[in-house]
């Protein structure tokens, strides 16, 4: 293998762009993590539980990693009143294995369902599905958040298909589903845990019914307390409906954790080396960016901090440079990784140069056969994203840029082993679809703080828009009118507001910002869930043929 080439000495260094926006980004979610503020966090333990946090703590294994999705889902909404829309969710490792864990946030309204809560519950579901991995739920919710049920209880992603998932997991995936309920639990919300394949309740402070006394005071006239009505004892001596009753939070997270053990072991399990180092310490790449996003730097000097050893076996490294194609292991699992190189890129003898960061015909193709080349073999994806688009004008077009386009597009959607997303800055246009853009169900999607995603940046939007008056008024040898100078700083003002990778976070169009330390480890986590999965990554899921409903 040949070690990932040294910069251009060119290339700007020394910029702090990437540490102001990963400062900003971590002081962000250190607050978001405080769920509803340390008052209700000492209610919560007044009442003898732990917190959501506290309890996904003591359920992973001390000092493993948590890839944890969606933290900054809605926190620029409802007036900041839902932190990480009352749930937490993420990736585990519950005695060495990966899980995923969803559990709610009591100190965020009860830890009742926003509109947000569903797709973050969903996308959790839909991670252990596309992984064939074990989930978690540590429920504790007072349902759905009654003044924004429109956006909770209706339509086809809405609630229901939470079950939905539940349902395809327990009877067709064999996907295990563990429920431990430790706290509230009331109304649709109990066919959560009822789906499961365990229930595990704790005594005095667990609920679990379809309505509770209040509900049933008014429906029935019937006088009942918690406990007798849906409590853990009734539950597991009474009704049947749970399995394991625990004195405790703490008891019930070590009962969890022993239901791990029990588990049969993952059909497959990835070559994991820990021991293994990278080219570069990955501190290094908060030195890497440059200080204007549209300046140029060495693709390169990324990979090296990323990849064991620093090394990238490129294929086609002569071949249309624009695009870096290449196999790699990150903590000793093999990796396809597909980079945009920035710059200026020089062409073949006689060629014209071209501009990094767009994709070419010749890109596309050499991308296309790659990404065939490794579904063929089995091998993960990596998709280092820094993508302006695809190269437009008439040489483009004659080119067939639109059906080299539609080669790679069709080779990245239907690839079926896992597709892993690092945005390390643009990610914009077509370019964004075809480097598996969220459309198109990659396993997991990463951004550095830097990430920008759009259609275009915003000066390419005002072009776009205000070019016609922009040029009349340079042909008058005029300032453009207040009216135009207004909109144009506005729009540019809209464009970087929605460029900024927390505003990606805070819709779901990514997964976690990770930062520059930690993205090497982040992206093996990733890899070793995805691994377990032997069958195709294809969308959500997909039901084995030996135990669909047509065998």
């Amino acid at each position: 293998m040949s070690k990932a080439r040294p910069a251009d000495a060119g290339s700007a260094k020394g910029s702090s762009r990437l540490r102001e926006l990963a400062d900003a980004a971590k002081a962000l979610e250190a607050k978001l993590r405080l769920g509803g503020g340390p008052e209700r966090i000492a209610k919560q333990h007044a009442q003898g539980k732990l917190t959501a946090r506290e309890r996904v703590a003591g359920l992973k294994d001390p000092g493993s990693p948590f890839l944890e999705f969606g933290l900054l889902v809605a926190h620029d909404l409802y007036d900041g009143e839902a932190p990480g829309a009352g749930v937490i969710t993420g990736i585990i490792q519950v005695h060495g294995r990966e899980c995923v864990v969803v559990a709610n946030d009591a100190t965020v309204k009860a830890g009742s369902w926003w509109p947000e809560t569903i797709p973050k519950i969903l996308r959790a579901q839909e991670c252990a599905m596309r992984c064939r991995i074990p989930i978690i739920y540590l429920v504790d919710s007072a349902g759905v958040n009654l003044p924004y049920q429109g956006g909770v209880f209706p339509g086809q992603y809405g609630a229901a298909r939470i079950f939905y998932y539940n349902s395809l997991m327990r009877r067709y995936l064999r996907i295990p589903q563990i429920a431990a309920v430790m706290g509230q639990c009331v109304a649709g919300g109990a066919y959560l845990p009822a789906l499961s394949d365990v229930i595990l309740m704790v005594k005095g402070t667990s609920f679990m019914g379809l309505g509770g006394p209040n509900l049933v005071k008014g429906a029935t006239g019937q006088t009942v307390d918690g406990e007798t009505l849906g409590g853990a004892t009734m539950h597991t001596e009474v009704s049947g409906v749970a399995h394991y009753a625990a004195a405790d939070d703490a008891e019930c997270l070590r009962m969890v954790r022993d239901q791990i053990t029990r588990l049969a072991p993952p059909p497959r399990v990835a070559p994991h080396d820990p021991a293994a180092k990278p080219g570069t310490d990955p501190e290094a790449l908060y030195d890497i960016l440059p200080s204007d996003h549209r300046m140029s730097y060495d693709m390169h000097d990324v990979l090296r901090a990323l990849l064991d050893d620093g090394s990238l076996d490129e294929f086609q490294p002569n071949l249309a440079k624009e695009m870096l194609c290449g196999d790699a292991r990150i903590e000793g699992i093999p990796v396809g990784v597909i980079a945009n190189a920035r710059g200026l890129i020089k062409g073949r003898p006689g060629e014209k140069p071209r501009f990094g960061g767009i994709i070419y015909a010749e890109s596309a193709e050499k991308v296309a056969f790659f990404i065939d080349r490794c579904d063929r073999q089995g091998i993960p994806l990596l998709f280092v994203q820094d993508v302006s688009g695809f190269m437009v004008g008439q040489e483009a077009e004659h080119e067939g840029i639109i059906r080299a386009g539609a080669r790679w597009v069709e080779a990245m959607a239907t690839a079926t082993v896992p597709k892993l997303v690092l945005t390390v800055n643009h990610a914009s246009g077509a370019g964004y679809y075809a480097m598996a853009g969220q459309g198109f169900d990659p396993d997991f999607i990463l951004s550095w703080p830097t990430g920008r995603m759009a259609v275009m940046e915003g000066e390419s939007a005002v072009a776009a828009v205000h070019g016609p008056a922009l040029a009349a008024a340079k042909q008058a040898q005029s300032d453009p009118s207040p009216a135009v100078q207004a909109a144009i700083a506005e729009m540019r003002e809209d464009y970087e507001h929605q460029l900024d990778a927390r505003y990606a976070g805070a819709r779901g169009f990514i997964d976690a910002i990770v930062y520059p330390e930690e993205t090497r480890s982040t992206l093996a986590l990733a890899l070793r869930a995805a691994w377990q999965n032997p069958g195709p990554h294809l969308g959500p899921y997909v039901i084995p043929p030996a135990i669909g409903p047509l065998r």
